[in-house]
């Protein structure tokens, strides 16, 4: 009897490129400022929400949680060989989440369509905030976007068949979920709480550390408010208007005037306060690369 030969392993789906739109803002330091409203919108899925509610560490570790997810969104960019090894670490930790949803569903956190979500949320977002922090996208740079959003999605194991296509597919998926699916879950409504109770940090140098706990009950309201600020601001109306997110015409102004400082100010830094750590390591590695090919014969 023959024995079949083992099925080839497929390789691993690569990161975007460098040079390209995420290359871009990921790695600087106003995604930042970006990064909370879509964590807002992801949350905003009634299965998701529920999953983060009844499964996740955010209200005991928010600093820890949110250096992890940092990292694993920094990995997905600029990771290289790590970026799918990390993909598949994000799949093995939600394999047991799962539960009943705001509206009685039974949901599982790897439900294409749930997690899918949790993806897609971050394209719309970056195309809004960067209007804002950095410059309108071009159509095409838009296009280059969401294509590169869907690589990163292949680097997190979600099959092409469960995202849109294309951006013009995009919108009418956009609209239908902010219509009939997504709703101010009580994660939304503690993320965006001013109110809502968080120890201070317990990561950085302990001098500093004790200084923050000293400082917390003066800097938390101002952060609090500021963090809501930012996190409904830059959120595209149309998702604030589906989750009933007050929005004035005098934040609008007072966003504008902010956005000004911010695209003015960070450009001129110097590129190891631009950028975060593993964006600064695969920014100065990719110039190694380039210089090599460029002095060979």
């Amino acid at each position: 009897m023959t024995s079949r030969a083992p099925r080839p392993v497929p390789p691993s789906p690569p990161p975007p490129p460098p040079g390209g739109v995420l290359w871009t803002l990921t790695g600087d330091i106003r995604s930042l400022l970006i990064l909370p409203s879509a964590l807002t919108l992801q949350v905003a899925h009634p299965a998701v929400g529920a999953g983060v509610d009844q499964h996740s560490v955010f209200r005991t570790d928010p600093w820890g949680r949110g250096e992890r997810s940092l990292r694993s969104l920094q990995l997905w960019v600029y990771g290289g060989e790590q970026a799918a090894a990390e993909g598949r670490r994000l799949r093995e930790l939600h394999r047991t989440i799962q539960g009943t949803d705001t509206r009685g569903r039974r949901y599982h956190a790897l439900t294409p369509a749930n997690y899918a979500w949790v993806h897609a949320t971050g394209f719309p977002v970056y195309r809004h905030a960067a209007r804002y922090l950095v410059r309108t996208l071009t159509p095409a740079e838009e296009r280059l976007l969401y294509a590169e959003w869907l690589q990163v999605g292949r680097v997190l194991g979600i099959h092409d068949r469960d995202m849109p296509g294309t951006v013009e597919e995009f919108w009418p998926y956009w609209h239908r979920m902010l219509d009939g699916e997504v709703e101010a879950t009580v994660v939304v409504r503690e993320l965006v709480d001013a109110d809502a109770p968080v120890p201070p940090p317990d990561r950085g140098p302990w001098p500093l550390r004790l200084l923050l706990r000293a400082l917390w009950p003066v800097l938390l309201p101002r952060l609090a408010r500021f963090r809501r600020f930012m996190t409904i601001g830059l959120m595209p109306p149309e998702a604030r208007d589906a989750l009933g997110l007050e929005w004035t015409d005098a934040q609008e102004r007072r966003l504008r005037r902010f956005s000004r400082v911010v695209r003015t100010v960070v450009p001129a830094l110097p590129e190891r306060l631009r950028y975060l750590p593993l964006a600064r390591e695969a920014r100065r590695a990719e110039r190694r690369r380039r210089a090599a090919r460029a002095a060979r014969p």
